[in-house]
C-alpha cells in the first residue's frame, strides 16, 4: 500500500491536471503587493505593476556590471515578481512609430480590399484588425524605418534579460476598433495555445519551461486611455505552475474578471510581460479611438517561433538600409546591432553539419554574424545576398 501511495504521489508531482487546480493555492500566489524597494531601477509601481523610466534605465547600463544588474532585475520582475512592467517613453522620439503606423495602416487597407488577414486567437472575429507577421511585412515595405524602430534599446534590453542572446523577434499588429470586445483571459504560446487534453500530456517541468521560451510585449502606437481597453493583467499569476490548465475552470476566470488590473499607456510606451501571466486585451469602450499596438512575441534561440519568417529576404532587404543609415550617421552602431537582432537568424542550428561544419569553433556562423561582418567589411549588396544564399544552401540536407 505504501508503494502505491508513493506511486500516486509521483504521478501527481509529474502530471498536472485541470481537476487538481486549487483556487486557494492560486490566491496565495497572486495576492501579494509589489515592494518598490525590491526593484531599485524602477521609477514607480501602479496597481502592482512596475513602471520604468526608459531613459533612466538605459543610462543605468553604464558599464558591463551595471548592465548585468539591470538585466537581472528585469529578469526577476518577469520570473518571480509581478510578471509585467511598463517602460515609459521607450520611444522618446515617436517619429519611427508614426512612420510604422502609416505602413501598418496601408497593409490593413489592402487586407480590407482583398478580404484577407484578420482573426484573433482569443477574441471574436471582426472585433479588430490584425496583421500577422508584421515584422517581415514592416521590413520589406520600409527597411529604413524598420531599422530605426527595432534599433530600440529597451526592446533589445528586455528581450536579452528574459531570453539571453540570439533571441528571435516576431510581431503582429492588433488594431482594436471602437466597440471591440475583450479577449478571454489566457496564457500565451507555447502551452497556452494547446487544449487542456493536450496540456495534461506534458509533464510538470514542461509547464515550467514554456514561459521561458518566449517573451510578450506591446508597443503603444497611440495613446491608450482606459476606455480604449488596454491589456488586462493579473500580476503574479505567472508563478502558479498549473495555470495553463486553471484558465479552463470557471472559478479562475471569475477571479481574473474580479481582480485584474489595467493601466493606460501613452504612444511610445512599451509593456513587457511573462507569457504565463493571466492577461487579456480589454474592451474598447471609446467612441472614436482605434487602439493600435504592435504585439511583440520574442522567442528563445532554443525554441520554435509561432510564425514562419523569411529572415534571408528580410536580411537582404535591411542590409542596404543599414549601410545607408550608418554612413549618414542617423543610426548608431548599437541601434544597428539591435535591428539585426530583430531581423536575422542569430542561432547556428539546425544545420547540415556535413556541409556547414563548425570550423574554428563550436558552431557555424549565424546569419546575424554574417550581416555584422559584411557591414564591417563594406561588402556590396549583391555579394552579401550571395553569402546569405550560400549559407542557406549549406544548411539543407
Amino acid at each position: 500500500m505504501k508503494t502505491d501511495n508513493k506511486a500516486r504521489q509521483r504521478i501527481d508531482r509529474v502530471w498536472l491536471t485541470e481537476e487538481a487546480c486549487d483556487l486557494e493555492a492560486f490566491r496565495a500566489e497572486v495576492e501579494r503587493q509589489t515592494s518598490l524597494s525590491d526593484y531599485p531601477h524602477a521609477s514607480g509601481c501602479e496597481k502592482n505593476i512596475l513602471i520604468y523610466d526608459s531613459a533612466a534605465l538605459i543610462a543605468a547600463c553604464g558599464d558591463a556590471e551595471a548592465r548585468r544588474s539591470v538585466l537581472a532585475e528585469i529578469c526577476e520582475v518577469l520570473a518571480t515578481g509581478p510578471g509585467v512592467a511598463v517602460f515609459k517613453r521607450a520611444f522618446a522620439d515617436t517619429t519611427a512609430i508614426d512612420v510604422a503606423s502609416g505602413v501598418f495602416d496601408a497593409i490593413i487597407e489592402e487586407q480590407h480590399r482583398s478580404n484577407s488577414g484578420g482573426g484573433d486567437h482569443f477574441a471574436k472575429p471582426g472585433a479588430n484588425d490584425r496583421i500577422w507577421n508584421s515584422l517581415e511585412k514592416h521590413c520589406l515595405n520600409a527597411p529604413e524605418n524598420f531599422a530605426s524602430y527595432y534599433g530600440n534599446a529597451v526592446i533589445a534590453l528586455v528581450s536579452e534579460a528574459w531570453l539571453g542572446p540570439n533571441y528571435q523577434m516576431t510581431a503582429q499588429v492588433n488594431r482594436v476598433n471602437p466597440g471591440g470586445a475583450a479577449q478571454s483571459a489566457h496564457r500565451d504560446y507555447h502551452l497556452g495555445f494547446q487544449t487542456a487534453a493536450v496540456i495534461e500530456q506534458y509533464p510538470a517541468h514542461v509547464h515550467r519551461l514554456s514561459p521561458v521560451l518566449t517573451l510578450q510585449g506591446a508597443v503603444a502606437h497611440r495613446d491608450m486611455p482606459l476606455e480604449s481597453g488596454p491589456t488586462l493583467f493579473l500580476p503574479y499569476s505567472q508563478t502558479y505552475v498549473p495555470g495553463y490548465l486553471a484558465l479552463n475552470r470557471p472559478e479562475f476566470r471569475a477571479y481574473f474578471d474580479a481582480h485584474h488590473v489595467q493601466l493606460p499607456l501613452e504612444k511610445g510606451d512599451v509593456v513587457f510581460f511573462n507569457p504565463a501571466l493571466f492577461h487579456a486585451a480589454g474592451t474598447n469602450r471609446s467612441r472614436d479611438i482605434r487602439r493600435v499596438a504592435n504585439l511583440l512575441q520574442v522567442s528563445s534561440a532554443f525554441g520554435r517561433a509561432m510564425e514562419t519568417v523569411d529572415r534571408l529576404t528580410m536580411s537582404a532587404t535591411l542590409y542596404p538600409a543599414l549601410r545607408a543609415l550608418l554612413a549618414g550617421g542617423t543610426l548608431t552602431q548599437a541601434e544597428a546591432a539591435n535591428a539585426i537582432s530583430s531581423c536575422a537568424e542569430g542561432y547556428s542550428f539546425p544545420t547540415n553539419l556535413d556541409r556547414d561544419p563548425p570550423l574554428g569553433g563550436l558552431a557555424p556562423k549565424t546569419q546575424a554574424q554574417l550581416m555584422r561582418e559584411a557591414l564591417t567589411a563594406g561588402t556590396g549588396e549583391q555579394e552579401f545576398l550571395s553569402v546569405l544564399e550560400a549559407q542557406a544552401k549549406r544548411k539543407l540536407s
